[in-house]
């Protein structure tokens, strides 16, 4: 797409972020999810500000407006954004036998089906792998879960609740090799 760039995320964009996800998980989730699925899965979605910190979290602009976003992690967090505490797990990772994670992806509403999502993907792939991963794992939504697929993720476990609290909300773990 003309006038799409990407980035490292930096502090002074976690507002923006916030309402990119916000508007994602509002409009994206509704048809895998009932409305008060959809409230309860922000216990377990958002934005862990550790992968700002860490410059593993890339944010996509179009002409300069936020559309899309995701990171990696070399940290056992597999999910979850600083308000849900009971998910984080800051050990760092072994690549040699470990798999960094993907975390956090999330496209604008008005912009999906465009390529935004794979090229996240790609990014995230590439920086794990050249930190010496050789595999990648996330917990998928419902909704992200056919573009994972796609792009070549496989299944490893489905879970029922990924919230402590709440309604139940459905994930997906799912994992790929990295070449």
């Amino acid at each position: 797409m003309p006038g799409l760039t990407y980035r490292l995320a930096t502090e002074a964009d976690i507002p923006a972020i916030a309402t990119l996800m916000e508007r994602a998980i509002e409009s994206l989730q509704r048809p895998f999810l009932s409305s008060a699925q959809v409230m309860a899965s922000r216990l377990s979605m958002g934005l862990d500000t550790q992968l700002i910190a860490d410059r593993t979290y890339f944010l996509v602009e179009q002409d300069g407006v936020p559309v899309g976003c995701g990171g990696w992690s070399y940290r056992a967090t597999l999910y979850g954004g600083d308000h849900s505490a009971a998910l984080r797990d800051v050990r760092t990772l072994d690549p040699a036998r470990d798999a960094a994670r993907i975390r956090a992806m999330y496209t604008d509403p008005a912009y999906v089906r465009r390529g935004i999502g794979r090229l996240v993907l790609a990014l995230c792939e590439d920086a794990a792998r050249a930190a010496g991963f050789r595999r990648v794992e996330m917990m998928a939504t419902l909704a992200g879960e056919p573009l994972y697929l796609a792009c070549g993720y496989q299944p490893i476990e489905r879970v029922m609740k990924m919230a402590e609290t709440g309604p139940a909300v459905p994930g997906v773990r799912m994992g790929k090799d990295l070449p």
